[in-house]
């Protein structure tokens, strides 16, 4: 379940810089980010590789 999360933050994170990157989507694309930092932020609490 833990590799699943991190993965969806990897994936939430690349959509972001792509949106970024390319076209303004207004506020949908820093929810985003705020989402996929904060599943990072709890994979690394958590442990990582457990």
């Amino acid at each position: 379940m833990g590799n699943l999360l991190y993965i969806i933050a990897v994936i939430l994170i690349i959509a972001w810089a792509i949106g970024f990157l390319g076209y303004s989507a207004g506020g949908l694309i820093h929810i985003l980010l705020v989402i996929a930092v904060i599943a990072i932020v709890l994979r690394l609490i958590r442990g990582s590789g457990v």
